[in-house]
C-alpha cells in the first residue's frame, strides 16, 4: 500500500499457500471444529440435564465448555473460509472484533481455570465447609468476575493494538487477527505497545497461575496426609483432568505471548496458534469426559433415558 494511506481491510495469509494442502486442511479443520461443537455443547447440555451434575465443579466446567466453544468459533470458521478461493479478506472492524472476542474469551478461560483450582482446594482441603464456601451465589460472582476481568483485559489489548497507525502493508502473516502479527503491520513505534501487552499478559497469567499453584500445593499436602489409599486415588483423579487442561492451556499461551519479538518465527507462531485456538477447545471436553466417571455415568443415564423415550414413543405409535 502507498505510504500514508489508511488500512481499511486486512488480508489474512492463512496457514499455507500450497494449493495441494488447501482441501486436506479444510477437511481436517472442519472435523476438528465439529468435534469441538459436539463436545462442548454436548457437555453443557449434559450438565444442564443431569441433576447429579448440578454442583459447583460442573457449573464451572459448563462455563469452560461455553468459553471453549466461543473462542474456537471466533477463529475457526474464518480459518476454514480462508481455504476457499478469494476469501482471505477481513475488514478493519472485523479484525478488531475477532481479536476482542478471542482475547476476551481466552482470558476468561485463564481466570476460570484458577477458579476451578480454588474449587478443588475447598472440596479436598475443607470438605466440611464446602457447602458454605461454594454456594450458588458465590459461584455466580466468581463467574461474573472471570468474564468482567476477561473482557476488561481484552478491551485494553484491542484498544492498545488498534490505536496504532497502519500505513504499511495490510497483509497479516497469520490465519487470524492476533496481537503480534497485527501490531507488526503498524508504521508507529510499537515499543510501548509491546510493553503493555507483555505487562498485561504477564499479570493475567502469573496471577492465575499463582492461585492454581497455591491451591494445588495445599491440595497435595492434604492428599499426602490422607491415610486412605482410596481417598488419595479419588482426590488425584478429581484433579488430574484439571491439571491436564491447565498444562496444555498455559504451556501454549506462555510460549505464544511471553517470548520476545526478536526471537519470533511466524511459522512457529502459526503452529502454536493452531494448538491453542482449535486443538485445546476440542481436547478439553474429551479430557473431562474420558477421565471423569461422574460424566461417564451421566452420559450413560442420558443414553438410557433417550432409549426408553424412543421405545415409549415407538410403542405409542404401534398401539395407535
Amino acid at each position: 500500500m502507498e505510504n500514508g494511506s489508511e488500512v481499511k481491510e486486512f488480508i489474512l495469509v492463512g496457514l499455507t499457500d500450497v494449493s495441494e494442502f488447501q482441501v486436506p486442511l479444510f477437511i481436517v479443520f472442519t472435523i476438528i471444529y465439529l468435534i469441538t461443537l459436539v463436545g462442548n455443547l454436548g457437555m453443557i447440555a449434559l450438565i444442564s440435564w443431569d441433576p447429579h451434575l448440578h454442583t459447583p465443579m460442573y457449573f464451572f466446567l459448563s462455563n469452560l465448555s461455553m468459553v471453549d466453544f466461543g473462542y474456537s468459533s471466533a477463529v475457526t470458521p474464518k480459518v476454514m473460509s480462508g481455504f476457499l478461493p478469494g476469501d482471505k479478506i477481513i475488514s478493519y472492524n472485523g479484525c478488531a472484533t475477532q481479536l476482542f472476542f478471542f482475547i476476551g474469551l481466552v482470558t476468561v478461560e485463564s481466570y476460570l481455570l484458577s477458579v476451578m483450582a480454588y474449587d478443588r482446594y475447598v472440596a479436598i482441603c475443607k470438605p466440611l465447609h464446602y457447602p458454605t464456601l461454594m454456594t450458588s451465589d458465590i459461584c455466580a460472582r466468581l463467574i461474573i468476575g472471570c468474564y468482567t476481568c476477561g473482557f476488561l483485559t481484552s478491551s485494553i489489548h484491542t484498544g492498545n493494538t488498534f490505536s496504532l497507525h497502519f500505513c504499511k502493508s495490510n497483509v497479516v502473516h497469520h490465519f487470524f487477527c492476533d496481537i503480534p502479527p497485527v501490531m507488526g503491520l503498524s508504521c508507529s513505534d510499537i515499543y510501548i505497545n509491546e510493553m503493555v501487552v507483555f505487562f498485561v499478559v504477564s499479570l493475567t497469567v502469573f496471577f492465575a497461575l499463582f492461585i492454581i499453584l497455591i491451591s494445588y500445593l495445599f491440595i497435595f499436602i492434604t492428599i499426602l496426609r490422607m491415610h486412605s489409599t482410596e481417598g488419595r486415588q479419588k482426590a488425584f483423579s478429581t484433579c488430574a483432568s484439571h491439571l491436564t487442561a491447565v498444562s496444555i492451556f498455559y504451556g501454549s499461551g506462555i510460549f505464544m505471548y511471553l517470548q520476545p519479538s526478536s526471537s519470533r518465527s511466524m511459522d512457529t507462531d502459526k503452529i502454536a496458534s493452531v494448538f491453542y485456538t482449535m486443538v485445546i477447545p476440542m481436547l478439553n471436553p474429551l479430557v473431562y469426559s474420558l477421565r471423569n466417571k461422574e460424566v461417564q455415568h451421566a452420559f450413560k443415564r442420558a443414553l438410557d433415558g433417550a432409549k426408553s423415550s424412543f421405545r415409549s414413543s415407538l410403542l405409542r405409535k404401534i398401539l395407535q
